[in-house]
């Protein structure tokens, strides 16, 4: 299995915010914002961050699917 961060990518979306702004928000770096982009691993830490910013749960932000 792998994850996906397409729902984060449309959350921004539909909240009319960018990736740049979703980093200083959550306070994560833009380093972390490429491993997203890349749908790679990142640590619970960073999608606790991300959730808090953005007032979702991570159900809203991933899903794992399958390779």
């Amino acid at each position: 299995m792998s994850v996906s961060y397409k729902k984060l990518w449309h959350l921004l979306l539909d909240k009319n915010m960018k990736k740049k702004e979703l980093s200083e928000l959550a306070g994560i770096s833009n380093y972390t914002i490429n491993k997203l982009n890349g749908d790679g691993n990142v640590t619970v830490e960073v999608l606790e961050k991300i959730c808090l910013a953005l007032d979702c749960n991570v159900d809203d932000i991933l899903e794992f699917t399958k390779e």
